[in-house]
């Protein structure tokens, strides 16, 4: 996902040939690896999609497409990839809640029906169920649910219960043109419900903009996105960001020959080796 940033050289830049290029956004990008989430961010003129392809570009070829979770907008996708695409429920969810002062029935019947699909979701991560066990009761007990749902919208626009150019109308629409990707927990294991672990990770991009509330250059923009990156990347693996960097100062000659023995999760053995 994006939000907007300032880079100071580049506000009265001209793109070449885009104008719509004038805009600065930073980017977030959170993956699952073995386990450990990474949190990564990248700042500058190129959206999340143009982002998330220059990583794939670095991915081991040969390996199953990636699940990737994000909202509908195109500008997420990478071109020429590979991918899982998933849409975030959340986002769907949000255009029935804006449409709830005019349309209160009927926005609470959706608002309902996800509700139960999240009440399942949130009984699987209570029993730590296994990705192949979580489809199953998912499948079991959710699809009947989004079966039920699609049908009702349907029925909605069919019927001509709403008037399309609404906020519900536009809101049911929405929902089934993206119902394949809003509804990949369906079908594909591992695929989550919503992007929220992705905007709860671009709040740190917002609270610097608040903060600082520009970069002065895009050199200073990698710095940030780096810091912000590994600081980040740490709280969500319960490291202390402080004592890590204190620790990649300390150690820099061993980190540049071998990297992997100093990520946030596994760089308290690599010290502990070296001191030994």
């Amino acid at each position: 996902d994006d939000t907007t940033m300032k880079i100071l050289s580049l506000i009265n830049a001209q793109s070449e040939g885009d104008p719509s290029r004038k805009a600065v956004f930073t980017s977030a990008i959170l993956a699952n690896h073995d386990g450990h989430r990474i949190s990564l961010f990248f700042t500058g003129r190129k959206h999340a999609g143009e982002n998330m392809a220059e990583l794939l570009q670095k991915r081991a070829s040969g390996r199953d497409p990636p699940i990737q979770m994000c909202d509908a907008l195109s500008r997420n996708v990478p071109q020429g990839f590979r991918i899982v695409l998933a849409n975030c429920l959340v986002h769907a969810r949000r255009n029935f809640i804006d449409a709830m002062a005019g349309f209160p029935e009927k926005s609470q019947h959706v608002l309902e029906a996800l509700g139960k699909v999240y009440h399942h979701d949130a009984t699987c991560k209570a029993q730590g169920m296994a990705p192949a066990k979580r489809l199953r009761y998912h499948q079991v007990n959710s699809a009947p649910i989004m079966k039920e749902l699609k049908g009702w919208l349907q029925e909605q626009l069919e019927k001509k219960q709403l008037e399309p150019n609404s906020p519900m109308g536009k809101a049911v629409a929405y929902m089934l043109k993206h119902w394949e990707p809003l509804t990949q927990f369906l079908r594909v294991l591992g695929a989550p419900l919503d992007n929220n672990l992705c905007e709860q990770a671009l709040k740190k991009a917002i609270l610097h903009r608040k903060n600082a509330n520009f970069f002065k250059t895009e050199h200073g923009a990698y710095v940030g996105d780096l810091f912000m990156s590994l600081i980040h990347t740490c709280k969500l693996n319960g490291v202390n960001p402080f004592l890590f960097l204190t620790m990649l100062q300390k150690h820099k000659s061993r980190l540049f020959k071998k990297p992997q023995n100093y990520m946030p999760w596994n760089y308290h053995l690599a010290s502990h080796s070296e001191e030994g």
